[in-house]
């Protein structure tokens, strides 16, 4: 059968083959840790979209994780809260492809940047202090609104 492509057998062996999901240079997650899950997908498919199960699924438990530190569990655990179920599973899904295939390496994809953002340090606030000046043109605006709001006044009986 020659020319019909590749057989699931062979793309799964592919996959086995690549041993580790790179996130950063001090982060890799080995292929053995995620675990992909199948399913219909809703999306395009013409005559396949209600035979074939194109939509991937991968889930990631993030306490089981050899790959990762104490610290950045808990990292990734605060930071991707909404998307880890109460058994600390993460989950990311694909439908957006025809083919298995494509939609197994999307969701790799997404994976890694999601590990990426929820791992990247966050950037400290420097504190400002408010320019001498644009304090005092506020405080004169002040005084100047309340001047006149006090003009408003009820108009005396003597006038």
């Amino acid at each position: 059968m020659a020319g019909s492509g590749a057989c699931p057998q062979s793309v799964e062996r592919l996959w086995e083959m690549m041993s580790e999901v790179v996130v950063n240079e001090a982060v890799r997650i080995p292929v053995r840790e995620l675990e992909f899950v199948y399913s219909r997908s809703s999306g395009p498919g013409g005559q396949n979209v209600n035979r074939v199960e194109t939509r991937v699924t991968l889930r990631f438990d993030v306490s089981a994780s050899d790959g990762l530190g104490d610290a950045q569990k808990r990292r990734i655990r605060t930071r991707l809260a909404t998307r880890i179920n109460k058994e600390g599973w993460l989950r990311v899904s694909s439908q957006r492809f025809r083919t298995r295939e494509a939609n197994r390496r999307a969701t790799i994809e997404r994976f890694a940047e999601l590990l990426r953002a929820a791992l990247a340090p966050r950037r400290r606030r420097v504190k400002t202090r408010v320019p001498e000046q644009v304090r005092r043109r506020r405080l004169e605006q002040k005084r100047h609104r309340a001047q006149l709001k006090q003009r408003r006044g009820k108009v005396s009986e003597r006038e």
